[in-house]
């Protein structure tokens, strides 16, 4: 297996050599506009830039040799600098935060800097973990026996307004446990009853954060065990909406209950997250354009962490929840700051698509997060196939000229006349 991965690393050199000499003898293209950057600009800017040196143009429509450099370079630049997976992996740090999660060498750079590490270990794990667990414990004990007590009240204004109380209670009592630390901004715009809140989506920690602040209605999948417990007392006391595995894969059923709960202006604002995984918190991916066919107000909510304290973010596919909790719970705090951007609506000839991605910009923007196009599926998925085929249809069409537009006009016009 290493023989043959060198003999590719080697043929990818020799090809790379290849291309350079071509390029500067054949095309006579300086070496600087061959290197691997992040150029940006559609594909018919850089393919433009490429043919500024032969006798073909875009605008001609023809096939040149030179468009394979532009996906041979965009293949190299996704291999050395791949923008999408590094999203699913925890955010580096510029400095140690003596946490050895962060960086395994770090400590063992001088003795006095191994004390330091040692007494910090001390206190995260003998002090402040203890002290952690008792507080998530005694919130969590608290939330399922609060709300199943009050779940026998008659459904009156008594009923709506003890069920905030002890949930709000019981979620500020589990932020305590992990030490949160927590700045909220423009609370003049927060979520209303009979809205939607959209947030970018970290951990799932984000719903205790913003739970903290405000009650909401749930949304996710019903689960068995200790959190199938968890959720059947809530939903005694509150109106969160809970599907079933089956329900979940029908689109309309769960956009059907969705929109009965929006419709109810007494019902607790609904909390989604978009993006359906957890991203590192260094960008906002792509929203899934579901929960904005429901219609309604959408009151986005930026969240950010500082990873200077502690990593929220949770890869899943490495740890599972426990020993995510642990980390969490032995991590020096979670400092985060949450935004309450201005309620935005669908407008006019905007479809579900369109408004996603205004409302994940938004969010992006004043969170400073990188926004990106990518689906955050990628995660365990696989590249879709229409993503390809968008690219091979730009290409064909520059390729296909105003021959491809003008063979389809006719086309165009007999299916206009029938």
């Amino acid at each position: 297996m290493i023989p043959f991965a060198l003999y590719c690393v080697k043929y990818l050199y020799l090809m790379g050599m290849y291309i350079t000499c071509y390029f500067r003898t054949t095309l006579k293209i300086p070496i600087d506009q061959f290197c691997v950057r992040g150029r940006g600009g559609s594909m018919e800017q850089e393919m433009g830039e490429l043919r500024r040196y032969r006798t073909q143009s875009i605008s001609r429509g023809e096939f040149a040799l030179s468009d394979s450099f532009y996906f041979y370079i965009k293949g190299l630049e996704s291999i050395v600098d791949d923008q999408v997976t590094q999203r699913f992996s925890s955010e580096e740090l510029v400095s140690w935060n003596l946490l050895t999660r962060t960086n395994h060498n770090f400590h063992y750079i001088s003795l006095r800097l191994t004390i330091i590490w040692g007494l910090g270990v001390i206190i995260r794990y003998c002090v402040l973990f203890p002290l952690r667990i008792t507080l998530a414990i005694i919130g969590l004990t608290w939330l399922v026996i609060g709300t199943t007590l009050v779940g026998f009240l008659p459904n009156k204004r008594l009923k709506n307004w003890l069920s905030e109380l002890v949930h709000l209670m019981c979620y500020r009592i589990c932020a305590r446990g992990l030490s949160a630390t927590i700045q909220y901004h423009n609370k003049e715009n927060k979520p209303q009853k009979g809205g939607i809140c959209v947030a970018n989506h970290t951990s799932p920690i984000d719903i205790v954060i913003l739970a903290n602040d405000g009650c909401y209605a749930m949304v996710g999948q019903s689960h068995g065990g200790l959190m199938g417990v968890i959720q059947r007392s809530m939903v005694r006391s509150c109106p969160h909406v809970w599907f079933e595995r089956s329900e979940m894969r029908d689109r309309n059923a769960v956009t059907s209950r969705l929109r009965a709960h929006v419709a109810a202006k007494t019902n607790l604002p609904i909390l989604i997250f978009p993006e359906g995984t957890c991203i590192n918190n260094t960008s906002v991916m792509m929203f899934k354009k579901g929960s904005f066919e429901i219609g309604g107000t959408i009151y986005p909510v930026a969240i950010k962490y500082d990873p200077r304290f502690g990593d929220a973010f949770w890869n899943s596919a490495k740890y599972n929840m426990v020993n995510y909790l642990l980390r969490m719970m032995t991590s020096w705090a979670i400092v985060v700051n949450v935004w309450y951007l201005p309620p935005m609506t669908r407008r006019e000839g905007e479809d579900a698509a369109q408004f996603a991605n205004r409302v994940k910009s938004a969010i992006a923007h004043q969170g400073g997060l990188l926004d990106m196009a990518w689906d955050g599926s990628l995660k365990r998925a696989k590249v879709k196939e229409e993503f390809k085929e968008q690219q091979q249809k730009m290409y064909s069409s520059m390729v296909m000229g105003k021959k491809g537009r003008n063979s389809q006009e006719p086309h165009t016009e007999t299916t206009r006349r029938q």
